[in-house]
């Protein structure tokens, strides 16, 4: 058994965070994706525990004063947060914990455990970064020149992260997140 990290994965909105996640879950078995809290509603499909945590505001609240989540923020009048047990719970076990949130929260979390390893992923550029916003065909003209500024802000503070990783080809992106998951997992076994 290996011993269990906590791998914080962020970078700009269609860095594609969430698509080399997916792909380094097939490959790394002891691998969890953490479950955020919420007190939005559940919306059609989604199941607590597995999307999300649904909670009401007072719980979320009484959570946070107690220090229960390792980050947490509003967003639209909702509550959003990571549960600090349950992460515990998996790298107590000996997993490799992935978390994927934006910047503000994972330095929260390094406030939190100063032992998380940050990894940010990015674009190859800005152009690609663009392209693949407006190939989602979701966002109006304004929401994405609003992204294009906080990634330009994101960028700027990638250093700050312990891996950067740049998301150009799919599967060597997949290879190299993988291996640095790997690596840090072994490292720590001795």
């Amino acid at each position: 058994m290996r011993n269990g990290n906590l791998f914080v994965i962020s970078g700009p909105s269609g860095a594609g965070k969430g698509t080399l996640v997916r792909h380094a879950l097939s490959q790394i078995d002891d691998a969890w994706v953490s479950v955020s809290a919420t007190t939005r509603e559940p919306r059609r499909g989604e199941r607590d525990g597995v999307h999300y945590f649904f909670m009401d505001e007072d719980g979320f609240s009484a959570m946070a004063e107690r220090d229960g989540f390792l980050e947490w923020a509003r967003y639209a009048g909702n509550g959003y947060g990571t549960p600090r047990a349950s992460v515990e719970e998996h790298i107590a076990r000996g997993e490799q914990v992935i978390l994927e949130i934006d910047m503000q929260g994972a330095f929260q979390v390094r406030e939190k455990m100063p032992e998380a390893k940050l990894v940010f992923i990015e674009p190859p550029s800005m152009a690609e970064l663009e392209r693949r916003l407006r190939q989602r065909g979701t966002e109006t003209d304004e929401a994405i020149a609003e992204r294009m500024a906080t990634a330009e802000l994101e960028l700027s503070r990638k250093m700050e992260y312990d891996k950067q990783l740049v998301n150009d080809d799919l599967e060597s992106a997949v290879a190299e997140l993988v291996g640095y998951i790997n690596e840090q997992a072994q490292e720590q076994r001795q």
